[in-house]
């Protein structure tokens, strides 16, 4: 069976059908990577991954993470992030984010799979970075081209110290991650992509601080702008979950957030990250790779 990639919008996003990832030819899968990196997140249905596919899956993107908080407490393989919602954990990704940019080489890719999905509600929303870079003015391109942005631990320290009640088991272990991370990495505002050379907006989420060489009021205003800009829904998909659906999408040009329209029913995904490159921006690069055409419907294996 031909392998086809059916686009969910004409910015960002697709559904790939006929290939299971467990079992595909190295060919066919460099067909999925490419599908990956043109339409930034795709969904597989009803992949129904075990939790042990969900792995090797993973190895085949490269090497799994280790999440921050496993890695200090003592983990030394990469194991997946069970997150569940209910009555008793209210929903807490409801923000436009990417993940870990508080680290120096944040994640490449993620790899999500739907356990728990509840009757309604629930959705995960995901956003394309460089078309919302796109969209903006030549001026306003040459304007954030080169600047920086300082990165905290401020924002997962405290939601360290919220989740855990501040007990003392918490306060060691938000103790423990000051001494493992500094507290501050820079990126750049604009970052390149490595695999097409398309400029990226990269704001972050919670994590971001204050654009280096501005005064803070100015910073913010720009920030603030961008947070706003960021979340246009002309540059969103949207996924309805059903139990066994698989997403993937690309950290690097990409921001998401969870819907939080089902609480407080269950919700429990499980996902894993790839290990990523520090993020750079080159401005002699040439992008490869032009926004997806929405009569893109179809790329054969």
């Amino acid at each position: 069976m031909a392998i086809e990639v059916l686009p969910v919008t004409n910015t960002i996003g697709a559904e790939v059908r006929g290939v299971d990832l467990r079992t595909c030819s190295d060919e066919e899968f460099e067909t999925v990577r490419r599908a990956l990196h043109m339409h930034q997140v795709i969904f597989l249905r009803g992949a129904a991954l075990s939790p042990d596919d969900h792995l090797a899956v993973a190895r085949r993107f490269g090497t799994p993470s280790i999440f921050p908080i496993s890695r200090l407490r003592g983990a030394t393989e990469p194991s997946l992030q069970v997150i569940s919602d209910g009555p008793d954990s209210p929903p807490t990704a409801e923000m436009w984010h990417t993940d870990l940019t508080w680290i120096a080489t944040p994640p490449r890719y993620a790899l999500l799979c739907g356990e728990v999905i509840p009757a309604a509600g629930g959705d995960t929303l995901w956003a394309s970075m460089t078309a919302a870079y796109e969209a903006l003015s030549p001026t306003m391109q040459e304007i954030l081209a080169g600047l920086e942005v300082e990165h905290t631990t401020d924002s997962f320290v405290d939601s360290i110290l919220g989740r855990g009640g501040h007990s003392s088991e918490a306060q060691d272990l938000a103790d423990q991650l000051k001494m493992a991370y500094p507290r501050v990495v820079v990126h750049p505002l604009v970052r390149t992509h490595p695999e097409n050379g398309r400029r990226i907006l990269f704001i972050g989420g919670p994590s971001r601080d204050r654009i280096k060489g501005l005064r803070r009021v100015e910073s913010d205003a720009l920030l603030g702008f961008l947070a706003h800009h960021v979340a246009d829904e002309r540059f969103q998909c949207r996924w309805r979950w059903s139990a066994g659906d698989l997403a993937i999408w690309d950290e690097r040009s990409t921001m998401h957030r969870a819907a939080a329209d089902h609480f407080p029913q269950h919700r429990t995904v499980r996902r894993i990250e790839i290990d990523g490159d520090r993020p750079y921006f080159d401005p002699d690069a040439h992008p490869t790779a032009a926004v997806p055409e929405p009569d893109r419907s179809r790329l054969s294996a």
